[in-house]
């Protein structure tokens, strides 16, 4: 091997000793064991991470196998934005890794100059990527929310980010004060009438960029444990093939939105165009596999925040 190469390799090691130790939370002992080297090189490794600037809040050095799987997915499905961050072969969660990643590109849209509209959608990722977010000051842009911030009981709708962020950011914000899904399709028109409503969602579809999650439909589907949607509801929505939903728009597997059900009564936005703006998914884990493969195939999405793991299994299939 080459002493360049030696080098990358080295820095490689170091940078996913970083993110293992600052983001995963990982000890010297389980850092060690996860790579494969004595504890001794493990410190080594972490020290390093943090004498070459790869530490700051997050890991600033391109991991190549994260990099090599980035630009695959981007040529494979057309993508226009792809982050891929290394995976922790031990840890179950669903957001470590893509929250902090999805608030770096956040934050960097944030801090742009120029104006703009950004369109957010809800769900657990998002709320721990906008949980991530320095205190900014940002005027001059708008953020707009995507969904409803009604739970069904008539609280606050709790994975709703929309007030988080506006506090963080200091941007002006647009909630939408309306039920997450409505009780019918009629009550769902005419709460879309109101002019409020109608300037929001106008709004909405002139998002620059969008960042949304991606909710599996399995029968721990975060719509139906959160309570909106009934268990006869999931169970009717998987039979028609759903497999994934944005902002509760429930589609299957070729990315179609499915017809009726709950979706003629869904009371988000809808996902703003894919050609004159970006729509940024942040979604990782093998339960939302069915779902970011669909929403890739069809591109309700164009841009994609995941981890090591669902980007290999991605491009498996």
């Amino acid at each position: 091997m080459s002493r360049q190469a030696d080098t990358t390799s080295r820095l490689d090691d170091a940078a996913r000793a970083g993110w293992l130790y600052y983001v995963a939370g990982n000890t010297q002992d389980q850092i060690a064991a996860k790579l494969g080297v004595s504890r001794q090189t493990a410190q080594r490794l972490v020290s390093l991470a943090m004498q070459e600037g790869l530490v700051r809040v997050r890991i600033d050095h391109p991991i190549a196998d994260c990099l090599d799987l980035a630009e695959r997915l981007r040529d494979r499905f057309a993508l226009d934005l792809v982050e891929v961050v290394p995976s922790d072969p031990e840890s179950a969660s669903t957001t470590i890794g893509v929250a902090e990643a999805t608030a770096a590109e956040i934050e960097r849209r944030l801090r742009a100059p120029e104006p703009a509209v950004m369109a957010i959608g809800t769900g657990r990722t998002l709320k721990a990527a906008i949980e991530q977010l320095p205190a900014m000051d940002c005027p001059h842009h708008k953020v707009v929310s995507l969904t409803g911030n009604i739970a069904p009981d008539g609280s606050a709708a709790f994975y709703n980010v929309i007030f988080t962020m506006a506090d963080r950011a200091k941007a002006r914000s647009f909630p939408m004060p309306l039920p997450v899904i409505a009780s019918s399709p009629e009550e769902r028109e005419m709460l879309h009438r109101q002019p409020m409503i109608r300037a929001t969602l106008e709004l909405a579809a002139r998002a620059d960029v969008t960042f949304v999650g991606i909710g599996d439909l399995s029968p721990e589907a975060p719509l139906f444990v959160d309570g909106f949607v009934s268990e006869d509801e999931l169970r009717a929505l998987r039979k028609a093939g759903a497999v994934g939903e944005i902002v509760g728009w429930a589609f299957d597997s070729a990315g179609r939105l499915i017809e009726g059900i709950t979706n003629e009564r869904v009371a988000s936005a809808p996902i703003p165009s894919r050609e004159t703006s970006q729509v940024i998914a942040a979604a990782m884990g093998e339960r939302k596999l069915p779902g970011i493969r669909a929403a890739l195939t069809r591109r309700l999405v164009n841009g994609l925040v995941t981890d090591e793991r669902t980007a290999a299994a991605l491009l498996r299939d």
